[in-house]
């Protein structure tokens, strides 16, 4: 007597088939994915920039009146931010640099206080220096 293995039905077949997900349906979802995280990278960046640069101002005007502060008692100008912390004129919460951590250049002239910062590049004297 002969045995023939036994075939597996049509139900068991196809239950094997849809158990688990094909590479190409993961790559479709990691493309998805992908597509998702660009978009909103894409939107997010130019605000980041921005708040960045808004951030700066608001640092440079409590600069500016800590420089205002200090010149009333010394008469002098100071070097930087740093230094009106050291000194009491700037609290310590407050950022002596600005948002890409580099030091803002103080400048008097008189009555005129200037207090600049480097912005994205780092460099002072570019078109994207805050004040």
């Amino acid at each position: 007597m002969m045995h023939f293995a036994r075939r597996p039905s049509r139900l068991r077949r196809r239950r094997r088939r849809t158990e688990g997900m094909t590479l190409v349906e993961i790559m479709i979802v990691v493309v998805i994915m992908a597509l998702i995280a660009t978009a909103v990278g894409v939107a997010v960046i130019p605000r980041w920039r921005q708040a960045q640069v808004d951030s700066t101002r608001t640092d440079a005007q409590s600069i500016r009146s800590a420089v205002q502060l200090y010149m009333m008692d010394t008469n002098e100008c100071p070097t930087s931010g740093t230094e009106l912390q050291e000194e009491g004129y700037l609290d310590r919460s407050k950022r002596a640099t600005d948002a890409w951590d580099n030091d803002f250049r103080i400048e008097c002239e008189g009555d005129d206080i200037y207090v600049v910062s480097a912005g994205v590049d780092g460099q002072f004297d570019t078109e994207d220096d805050v004040e």
